[in-house]
């Protein structure tokens, strides 16, 4: 296909499916003229306050890190007197980077934009992860996140369908000119926190990732609108890394990385921290990123991921649906995953999996951490014009085993690839497959339906309250 049908397919099923999302997020916007508007979210607060309270200015010029920081101090003194919560009225707030507190609540009505200072000076660096040894593009630290937090709890960051722009441009031009000698921020990072809720938000132009929560637990994220250029480099939508008891529901994300990737430390530095991501549930995720997976496990897995239940996914003209990527080096593993009733259409392949994805942070990984790559689990898959079926490759002498695939339907493009199946170093067995498979995941003689899992989790059963908002007339 060429660059000119390839952005024609993309813009077609982005505008296709904005409709939708916009209709559905017009059911829970409030008139412009004030009012109190209902929100749901872990916990309702006692305290509530304006951003222009504290002497915010929303004329999209005007710097309000300053207002941020003073009314989230301020809100932080009611939070063992029943929370607090700050409402972003409409207008266009520019800021810097600015952290949370526990027990509040940040809302954002739904003519209210965020939008992220190009200024460097109000994104103050803070130091590279301890998983990862390093940045991420590059040695040393990191600017910190346009919206951060670390050790808190009970934090929810929604609104009615308003806004968070990273005015990523800037940053995406300087990254590929390799002018920038720290790592970019992601919009939204919360670090060892417990009861998180990130809901009811569009995004845009996150300078890299946009949402990363790591080493935290009790994470809900539900019906976020996440949109980037699917050319910006390393716009990832959602990263879960080392984190457990994470729900991930009715997100709709255009993205030049993967739209989801699920993380756990990079080489040694992971090995060293040993967090896993684990007891993960995806749901209701629509994805479009032409160049990267709808869902991806790695390529940083070396604190481990398992126990990962993915279903109801939708891709369009995406690269491909779920993506294992490590390499010698990472250690950890990726075992007990499941995956069910996903519906691609227009893709480079259904399935991947890749053994050598082979960057590292320095050179101390140590080359004999093998990765453990197990019990890895397909049903109920219909994918339309697609080039590739599979390609799957493992590691020589460290096989990917327990590979189960069932149910599958494979249409292929006018133009597919003559060799559909392309494995190495794997084992496994398929069942009710359409093209058949290659011969390292041999036809069941009896026809099986892949596990999935029938308990539930924790994270499932968490309720959410009932809130409100009161606004201001405008």
């Amino acid at each position: 296909m060429d660059g000119k049908s390839k952005m024609s397919n993309v813009s077609g099923a982005i505008f296709f499916i904005l409709g939708f999302f916009f209709l559905r997020a017009a059911e829970c916007r409030t008139p412009a003229n004030g009012g109190t508007v209902k929100y749901s979210a872990l916990s309702c607060r006692k305290h509530s306050a304006l951003l222009t309270d504290f002497g915010a200015v929303g004329d999209g010029k005007t710097s309000n890190t300053k207002a941020f920081k003073a009314a989230i101090h301020h809100l932080s003194q009611s939070a063992s007197d029943g929370g607090a919560q700050l409402i972003v009225p409409p207008g266009k707030w520019l800021t810097g980077s600015f952290n949370l507190t526990s027990h509040f609540t940040l809302f954002l009505h739904k003519d209210a934009v965020i939008l992220a200072t190009q200024d460097e000076s109000e994104w103050p660096l803070v130091p590279a992860l301890p998983s990862y040894g390093r940045g991420r593009d590059a040695p040393g630290g990191r600017f910190s996140s346009l919206i951060s937090g670390t050790n808190l709890t009970d934090v929810v960051i929604t609104g009615n369908n308003g806004t968070i722009d990273g005015q990523g441009a800037s940053w995406w031009k300087k990254f590929k000119a390799g002018q920038l000698n720290k790592t970019r921020p992601y919009m939204i990072e919360i670090m060892y926190s417990n009861k998180i809720q990130i809901s009811n938000l569009t995004l845009v132009n996150s300078p890299s990732w946009f949402v990363h929560p790591t080493y935290s637990s009790n994470i809900t994220i539900h019906g976020l609108t996440i949109l980037a250029p699917i050319d910006s480099p390393n716009t990832d939508g959602i990263n879960p890394d080392s984190c457990s008891q994470t729900r991930i529901e009715d997100c709709f994300i255009v993205s030049g990385d993967d739209c989801i990737a699920v993380k756990s430390g990079w080489d040694q530095y992971g090995i060293k921290v040993g967090i896993p991501t684990e007891h993960l549930v995806i749901r209701r995720l629509t994805c479009i990123s032409p160049d990267s997976a709808t869902i991806a496990l790695g390529s940083e897995m070396s604190g481990g991921i398992r126990d990962v239940r993915a279903e109801d996914i939708t891709a369009l003209s995406t690269q491909s649906s779920v993506r294992i990527k490590t390499a010698q080096g990472r250690g950890g593993y990726v075992k007990d995953i499941f995956v069910r009733r996903m519906t691609l259409k227009t893709m480079k392949y259904v399935f991947w999996m890749t053994g050598s994805y082979g960057s590292h942070p320095d050179p101390g990984f140590d080359p004999k951490a093998l990765p453990l790559i197990q019990n890895i689990n397909y049903k109920q898959v219909e994918a339309e014009n697609v080039t590739y079926s599979a390609r799957l490759e493992g590691i020589p002498n460290d096989h990917f085993k327990g590979i189960c695939i069932s149910n599958v339907t494979i249409t292929l493009t006018e133009k597919p690839k003559k060799l559909q199946w392309n494995c190495t170093d794997i084992a496994g067995v398929t069942s009710n497959v359409t093209p058949k498979a290659c011969d390292l995941l041999p036809e069941s003689k009896e026809v099986i339906d892949c596990p999935f899992p029938e308990d539930r989790l924790p994270i499932e059963d968490v309720k959410l309250v009932t809130c409100s908002a009161s606004l201001p007339f405008f």
